[in-house]
């Protein structure tokens, strides 16, 4: 069975993080994907002397479930592309601060946004800068043994995963692979087959969610225009055996729990359909 995990954001912010680690995993989930966002409170967790970071080592002690990856999207606020030379010694920052997180709390994977520029202009200059920040980046990932995994994103920058296997071939390293999201792809009208096809053996675990073109975001599982079954049958054909995170966000709604389970029960019923796995567990 491949491992299932669920999104941070998934869960209410209310809960402490014991209560959000046993909730995943008594709904069924395998892992939890924990976010460093562009937003002040997430990215207070990269200090090595916050609180909420101590909050989660412990939790993480008690449970035993893990945290296997990280969303570093905080690099859309702070991206590597950034033309002012303030932003990216920032994003340089928050990429090392990341790593040492990672190390910290066993997180194996770190999803790298494929965002050249978010809120600036993308132009042939930021895209340098973003290949230099990475380098940076993956200097540190490869000597603490951290992966790093670009994820094809709902913009510019590196919106398939065929412009994913392009830096993945320039730099050449085993600790930087690919993040695929096959929502994104959808949502930027890419041919999914094709693309998953493009980074057979680099693929190193997935984002799950449902969009429309235009629209990636909230899109409720089966409401959108996503072929999961076609996408989960490609990549048993190409051999993934890595975690699948679906990925969703709470906002803290009354019935989120309910759609929570919803939604993994969805999940693994279109993975079994497309081979993927060989049959479905019920939600527990």
């Amino acid at each position: 069975m491949l491992p299932l995990g669920i999104y941070e954001k998934a869960l209410s912010l209310d809960f402490s993080w014991e209560r959000r680690l046993e909730l995943a995993h008594t709904i069924g989930f395998d892992f939890v994907e924990l976010s460093i966002d562009e937003s002040d409170e997430r990215i207070e967790r990269l200090k090595s002397n916050s609180k909420e970071r101590r909050d989660i080592r412990q939790a993480l002690q008690t449970t035993g479930v893990p945290l296997k990856s990280l969303c570093l999207s905080a690099h859309r606020k702070y991206p590597l592309g950034s033309a002012s030379l303030e932003t990216q010694r920032k994003s340089h920052d928050l990429f090392a601060r990341a790593i040492d997180l990672a190390v910290e709390l066993g997180v194996r994977i770190i999803q790298v946004a494929g965002y050249y520029v978010y809120y600036e202009k993308e132009t042939a200059d930021c895209i340098d800068c973003y290949e230099q920040g990475l380098a940076k980046g993956l200097e540190l990932a490869e000597q603490a043994g951290v992966m790093l995994a670009i994820e094809n994103m709902d913009t510019l920058g590196v919106c398939s995963l065929k412009e994913g296997m392009r830096l993945v071939d320039k730099f050449d390293s085993p600790w930087l692979q690919l993040y695929p999201d096959i929502g994104n792809l959808t949502e930027r009208s890419c041919d999914a087959l094709a693309e998953l096809s493009a980074a057979k053996g680099h693929m190193v675990a997935l984002h799950v969610k449902d969009a429309r073109p235009g629209e990636p975001r909230r899109v409720p599982f089966g409401k959108g225009e996503v072929d999961f079954v076609s996408a989960f049958e490609r990549l048993a054909q190409l051999g993934f055996n890595g975690p699948v995170l679906v990925e969703m966000w709470n906002d803290n709604t009354p019935d989120s729990l309910q759609k929570i389970k919803e939604a993994r029960a969805f999940v693994l019923e279109r993975m079994a359909e497309g081979g993927l796995i060989q049959k479905v567990e019920t939600v527990r």
